[in-house]
C-alpha cells in the first residue's frame, strides 16, 4: 500500500505528459471529542455518562480514496473509484473491515449518454435526497442524523454487486437507477435490490424523490460489511427495526428539497420506511415516516450555524410492539480555518415515548450510539475536519 500511495503521488505531481488520463489520491481527516448523557454501563441496568475520542462520526467519516478518468475519445471516458474509511484512533478498517469498503466501482461516462458504473455504490435514496438531511450537511454530526438511519440518508449502507446509471443533466433535471444483483444461485430475487431516483435543481430552488426495494434486507444491506460502525451494524443493532430482522422485503419511498434565500437556507426531508412481510410477527409489516426541517446561516463566510427537528412515528403491529415515537433536535456550528481545515461543535437530543420492535419500552437511540438505559439521550461532539 505504501508503495501503492508513492506511485500515485507520483502520477499526480508530474505535468500532464498523458493530459488524457488522470488519478487523484483525496481524503478526509476528522476527529473529535465526544460527551454522550447515557451510553450502556457492564452488570448495570442504568446507564452512565462516556466521554471519549471518535473519528467515526463527524461530519464525515475518515476516509482517503483513489480516483481516475482516462479519455477514450469522442466524450467517453473509463472512470473508477476506490475509497476506504479507517478508525483514525487506533487504525481498523470501517465498514466492517472491508478495504474498500465505503466505495469501489469502474465505469464509462459519457457527456452524451450519462454515466455507467459496476461495484459496491451509494444509491438513490443517498445520491439525491440524503444531500438534504441536516446529518448530510456541515453542521450536523453523524449522530444528526435520522434514528438509526433507518431511511439510510446518512450513507450507513451500500450496494454490493450492484450496476447503476445516472443521466445527463436535462436542464437541471437528473435521472438514477441502480440494480444490485443477489447473487444466488438458482433464484434471481433472492437478495436482489433495485433503487430510482429524481433530481431537479433550478437557480436557489432544489428537490428530489426516490425509491428503494431490497429482498432479505437483512443479508443484503444490512450485512456485516455494509455499515460504519459496530453500534450500527447490521438489522438488529438497533432496538428501533432488530424486531423486524426477520422481514422479507426492506423499502423506503423518499423525498426532500431546500431552497436557499440569501445567507439562509431552509431544507425539508420525509420518508416512508416499511418492512414487509416479518416471518416472527406471523407475515405482519411495519411502518415507519420520518420527517425533518432544517434551518443554516451563513453569518460570515468563515461562520455557519444551523439547527434541524426531526420526528419518526412507528406504527404498531400489536399492541406490544411498535409505536413508538422519537423526537430529535440537532445543531451545529462551524468555522472555517482555511480551504481545506474547519473545527466545529455539534450536537443532538432525543427523547422517545410507547414501544418498540422488540415489544419493550422504548429507549432513546441517537445514531452510531449505543442505546440509551432510558427514553432520553445527549451528545456533543467537539471536531476538526481537515481534506485533502
Amino acid at each position: 500500500m505504501r508503495k501503492l500511495l508513492v506511485k500515485c503521488a507520483f502520477v499526480v505531481s508530474v505535468p500532464a505528459a498523458h493530459a488524457q488520463s488522470s488519478i487523484t489520491l483525496y481524503g478526509i481527516i476528522d476527529e473529535g471529542f465526544e460527551a454522550i448523557s447515557n451510553a450502556p454501563v457492564a452488570g448495570s441496568k442504568s446507564g452512565g455518562r462516556l466521554f471519549r475520542l471518535d473519528a467515526n462520526n463527524g461530519l464525515n467519516g475518515s476516509r482517503f480514496g483513489l480516483k481516475g478518468s482516462e479519455d477514450l475519445g469522442g466524450g467517453l471516458k473509463a472512470i473508477f473509484t476506490l475509497e476506504n474509511g479507517f478508525e483514525l484512533n487506533t487504525g481498523k478498517l470501517a465498514q466492517g473491515g472491508a478495504e474498500f469498503g465505503r466505495q469501489a466501482f469502474v465505469g464509462l461516462s459519457s457527456d452524451r449518454y450519462g454515466t455507467l458504473t459496476l461495484g459496491r455504490q451509494y444509491d438513490p435514496i443517498i445520491d439525491y435526497v440524503g444531500i438534504y438531511a441536516f446529518g448530510d450537511s456541515n453542521l450536523g454530526s453523524d449522530h444528526s442524523a435520522h434514528p438509526g438511519d433507518l431511511d439510510n440518508f446518512n450513507f450507513t449502507r451500500r450496494q454490493n454487486n450492484s450496476v447503476k446509471y445516472q443521466s445527463p443533466n436535462y436542464g437541471g433535471l437528473s435521472l438514477e437507477g441502480l440494480y444490485s444483483f443477489g447473487g444466488v444461485p438458482g433464484s434471481l430475487a433472492t437478495n436482489q435490490a433495485y433503487s430510482l431516483g429524481a433530481h431537479f435543481v433550478r437557480g436557489p430552488l432544489g428537490v428530489s424523490l426516490a425509491y428503494s426495494h431490497v429482498n432479505n434486507p437483512a443479508a443484503s444491506l444490512f450485512g456485516s460489511n455494509q455499515n460504519d460502525t459496530a453500534t450500527s451494524n447490521g438489522l438488529t443493532a438497533s432496538p428501533i427495526y432488530s424486531g423486524y430482522a426477520s422481514a422479507r422485503t426492506y423499502q423506503v419511498v423518499a423525498a426532500g428539497g431546500s431552497y436557499r434565500f440569501g445567507r439562509v437556507v431552509m431544507g425539508t426531508t420525509y420518508s416512508n420506511v416499511r418492512y414487509s412481510d416479518i416471518a416472527a410477527l406471523g407475515g405482519s409489516s411495519e411502518d415507519f415516516n420520518d420527517a425533518e426541517v432544517s434551518l443554516q446561516y451563513l453569518i460570515a463566510p468563515d461562520w455557519s450555524v444551523g439547527a434541524a427537528y426531526n420526528f419518526l412515528k412507528g406504527n404498531a403491529v400489536t399492541e406490544t410492539i411498535g409505536g413508538a415515537k422519537y423526537n430529535q433536535v440537532s445543531a451545529g456550528v462551524n468555522h472555517v480555518l482555511s480551504k481545506r481545515t474547519d473545527v466545529y461543535i455539534s450536537g443532538a437530543w432525543q427523547t422517545v415515548s410507547g414501544n418498540d420492535s422488540t415489544g419493550h419500552a422504548a429507549v432513546a437511540n441517537i445514531a452510531d450510539l449505543p442505546p440509551s438505559s432510558n427514553r432520553h439521550q445527549a451528545v456533543g461532539r467537539f471536531g476538526i475536519r481537515h481534506k485533502f
